[in-house]
């Protein structure tokens, strides 16, 4: 299925840096440059561009967007103007329940890796580099499949309406705050979303959102003939990262201690420092059971380390102080998960007419973009994609995706559109949407 016009595509954008400026931010991410790429080849299936512009300063500004997001972009104007979002659509503006959206993020983790491709062009191979599975492979496949469900079904693109999102500000931490929310809110999303992100092809029908706690430390530093004399940060926050692993309990949640750091340097005693945990949840009453537990977890992690070390001369000071010099913050906290969907009939008759194998139960979801369809309105969302964020390396190094598994995500989606395509015959003839795409801003 996949032709040497998706071959070239996909080493093109794999060639392009598009790490934003969260992940890279010395970089220049080249979003605009794959989006454009994207555009022209989107544009053969016959999709035209409603909307390619940066974020409105607005989204960054809103009280839940994650607090790195928001320092940046006050920061410096640049942020969003390197960030860029693609609205593409084919066919008509049909209502809402003739509408299939597809949203694929182009921005990608930092470190560029060799971009290169093993195998016969047109045959069997595998695509190597960064964005490979996460998420420029995807973004290519759902092209070709595209293709494959115009060419299969005459007239599919006067029946129903397909909107393609490539966005940015999916990876970083943004969470598609600045790129997929405001597409979203807009309107610009269909009775039927699907979000390629590596599943396996197997459908997720849910997602959980994630929320980031800094735990810092502002004491004193000192030098190193003098150990006494300062407040150990390096000691007191990795007693406190093994306390919150262990008695943190993340239940239907998921709970990483993520990076730990003081300095770099031997001779001399951090008298600061952070500690990050993240910690990701499948609904609002989990969230809120996980931040009081960090909560209650940091206070009795303070306490018992004083009762620790108050005695030892070495770290005397820094038990006593514990309390004073260390602070929580929640750099990101309040977004939504997407929860399973109840009843939802037409989604699973949609499922089991493309042939798509649902997500095993006994697996963890995990956090995307597809957050912000949470709640909404008629309308159905599942996560969907070729390969596995840990069997492919995602935002790791070896970064790869095979053919097959782009192909085969490729006939999901073809298979996906004809299902939609004949479930759409039995609703009322089609009257093109009044509805006309408008900017929406907070």
């Amino acid at each position: 299925m996949l032709k040497p016009t998706d071959h070239q595509l996909l080493l093109e954008l794999l060639a392009l840096p598009t790490a934003g400026p969260l992940e890279e931010p010395t970089g220049t991410a080249r979003l605009w440059a794959a989006q454009q790429a994207y555009t022209q080849a989107a544009a053969r299936l016959g999709f035209k561009v409603l909307q390619h512009t940066a974020p409105d300063p607005g989204w960054a500004e809103l009280p839940d967007v994650p607090l790195p997001v928001r320092q940046a972009a006050a920061a410096d104007p640049r942020f969003l103007a390197e960030q860029p979002s693609l609205l593409l659509r084919l066919g008509p503006a049909l209502p809402r329940e003739r509408t299939v959206m597809f949203n694929v993020h182009l921005d990608t983790v930092a470190g560029q890796q060799e971009v290169r491709y093993t195998g016969e062009r047109g045959g069997p191979g595998t695509y190597y580099g960064r964005g490979a599975v996460d998420a420029k492979g995807p973004a290519v496949a759902l092209l070709t499949g595209i293709r494959t469900a115009l060419a299969l079904r005459p007239g599919l693109a006067e029946r129903i309406t397909v909107l393609v999102q490539a966005v940015a500000g999916e990876e970083g931490g943004a969470l598609g705050t600045i790129g997929t929310r405001p597409l979203v809110a807009a309107g610009h999303y269909g009775r039927l979303n699907v979000f390629c992100e590596p599943t396996g092809n197997r459908a997720l029908t849910s997602c959980t959102a994630a929320m980031t706690a800094r735990i810092q430390v502002h004491g004193q530093d000192a030098v190193d003939d003098r150990p006494a004399a300062g407040h150990n940060a390096t000691v007191l926050l990795g007693f406190l990262a093994q306390h919150l692993a262990a008695t943190v309990q993340p239940g239907d949640g998921r709970l990483c201690v993520a990076g730990l750091h003081t300095g770099h340097l031997h001779n001399r005693v951090y008298g600061q420092g952070e500690l990050l945990l993240n910690l990701a949840y499948p609904s609002p009453a989990t969230a809120e059971r996980l931040e009081q537990a960090v909560t209650e977890g940091l206070a009795d992690g303070l306490r018992a380390f004083a009762d620790r070390f108050a005695a030892n001369p070495l770290l005397a000071r820094t038990a006593v102080d514990a309390a004073r010099i260390t602070r929580l913050q929640w750099l990101k906290r309040g977004l939504p998960a997407l929860e399973p969907p109840a009843g939802d009939r037409r989604l699973t008759e949609l499922l089991a007419a493309a042939r798509i194998a649902p997500w095993p139960a006994e697996l963890p979801g995990f956090t995307c973009d597809a957050i912000w369809l949470a709640g909404r309105p008629e309308a159905t969302t599942v996560v969907l994609g070729p390969g596995t964020l840990d069997g492919n390396n995602a935002h790791a190094d070896g970064e790869f995706v095979h053919t097959a598994e782009l192909t085969a995500f490729a006939r999901a989606v073809a298979d996906l559109l004809a299902a939609f395509d004949t479930a759409s015959a039995t609703l009322p003839s089609p009257r093109p949407s009044t509805q006309e795409p408008h900017p929406a801003c907070p």
